[in-house]
């Protein structure tokens, strides 16, 4: 993300089975690939010889696991999870993947997504006497799954029927003794595919972590459909007659990384779209387009081809910086974005520039932009966002605050150009999210600017 305060990121998930072993390390690289889906807390949980182990904690990827740990987990089945909390606070009490011991045996599991039926569900079965040791909607669906477990043939058939109590978005990977499985919520709401290389099967929230473990892309997991992988078979079964699909398009525009492809769309190809579309509704004379790093960068680029002005890079990243959103306090929020971003004032100073974002929040962010802009010289500055205006919060997972946060609820494009110091501000058309995305084999979700929710 482009330093929004405010708006969050969801959880990343990883399986694989394969036969031969070390299926720890392939978690481990794809959890690096992941790593921008979430920084609270990592984990991977193996299985080895029905045996089933697990290393968590909450920090990066790369700080939580040492070469011990790696040898430790080795086993023929792994599952994976990089966190971001929007249900249940961070911390290593609430790390993924969670695992259980139940008398069907042991369960594993990792989730990218959040219930809306949360606080009903666990009110419901606390009050029957089961006892939590989270604060997350994820151990609520642990619950289920080994619940519906004691009364189903089969693990597949328990999540399978744990589904029609699960209001919202979820992306499940699941392992049982000898099973890996993955499964989607009935909507779509967030991503999952799977990959093979050799005779390993794999499940990732993106096709990026297929990429980064060797593997081929064979197909995204359909909305609410359960996929499983049984002494190296890979087997499926689907509810009957599931809703209209509603893909988080925020995952095009924000969330995924542009070398993913999403539901058989490019996410970068995506980006163009926006930054090409935003040029046709909202041309400006200038003389150059910069992106606020990361997502906005390829929008940038799409404006650019679309106008014929140039562009050019105007804020360099300082990589080694936490993000703004987990700063608690205003002020150190903004300090925090003059550590983070740094303009080039060879490239925007006694110019007029076009500057593409992946959206505007709250505009506290966008204003810190835009004055370090101008104080490298830059005579103009034109905000433009390639998501639309966001009106509403989201209950799956983007952590968009609630109407009173939201600068678009409350003003015009012309007082949020006052409010944050630009020349002019612009938003991407609702009517325009379809046309960046035509190879998407999903509907998408737009309830954040639209309040069009698909489950509440």
């Amino acid at each position: 993300m482009s330093f929004n305060t405010g708006l969050r990121e969801e959880c990343g998930v990883f399986g694989i089975y394969h036969p031969d072993g070390d299926c720890a390390r392939a978690a481990y690289y794809a959890l690096f690939a992941l790593q921008h889906r979430g920084q609270e807390a990592a984990g991977i949980a193996t299985i080895n010889d029905l045996e089933l182990s697990v290393h968590k904690n909450a920090g990066l990827v790369g700080d939580i696991f040492t070469e011990e740990d790696l040898d430790r987990l080795n086993g023929t089945m792994a599952i994976g999870h990089v966190r971001y909390s929007t249900t249940g606070g961070g911390g290593r009490e609430n790390a993924q993947p969670l695992t259980l011991k139940y008398v069907k045996g042991s369960l594993a599991l990792a989730h990218n997504g959040n219930l809306v039926n949360y606080d009903e569900l666990r009110t419901d079965r606390e009050y029957r006497g089961a006892i939590f040791h989270t604060t997350t909607d994820s151990e609520i669906i642990a619950y289920i799954i080994a619940q519906e477990r004691l009364n189903s043939g089969s693990i597949q058939q328990a999540v399978m029927n744990a589904m029609p109590y699960l209001k919202g978005a979820y992306s499940l990977v699941l392992m049982s003794s000898r099973k890996l499985l993955a499964a989607r919520d009935p909507w779509g709401l967030r991503p999952l595919c799977i990959g093979k290389r050799n005779n390993a099967y794999i499940f990732a929230s993106e096709s990026c972590a297929l990429d980064a473990v060797g593997a081929s892309f064979v197909r995204d997991v359909l909305p609410g459909e359960v996929v499983w992988v049984y002494e190296g078979e890979l087997h499926s079964i689907r509810m009957q007659n599931p809703p209209p699909s509603r893909l988080c398009v925020f995952e095009y525009l924000y969330f995924a990384r542009p070398d993913s492809i999403i539901d058989g769309q490019s996410v970068y190809d995506a980006r163009l779209n926006a930054g090409a579309c935003l040029a046709r509704e909202h041309p400006v004379d200038a003389d150059v387009v910069i992106g606020v790093p990361d997502s906005g960068l390829v929008g940038a680029k799409g404006y650019a081809l679309e106008t014929g002005i140039p562009y050019n890079d105007g804020l360099i990243k300082n990589r080694y910086i936490q993000r703004t959103f987990i700063k608690p306090r205003q002020d150190t929020r903004e300090r925090a974005v003059k550590l983070k971003l740094n303009p080039m004032r060879a490239t925007v100073s006694g110019r007029r520039v076009v500057v593409i974002d992946d959206s505007i929040v709250r505009g506290t962010t966008a204003k810190q932009i835009i004055r370090l802009l101008r104080e490298a010289g830059a005579t103009e500055v034109h905000l433009l966002s390639t998501a639309p205006k966001f009106l509403a919060p989201c209950y799956y997972g983007t952590d968009v605050p609630d109407k009173d946060n939201l600068i678009a609820v409350r003003h015009s494009e012309e007082e949020i150009a006052k409010i944050v110091g630009a020349d002019s501000v612009g938003f991407l058309s609702v009517g325009s999210l379809k046309s960046i995305i035509p190879d998407s084999a999903c509907g998408s979700c737009d309830a954040c600017f639209t309040e069009d929710y698909p489950v509440l």
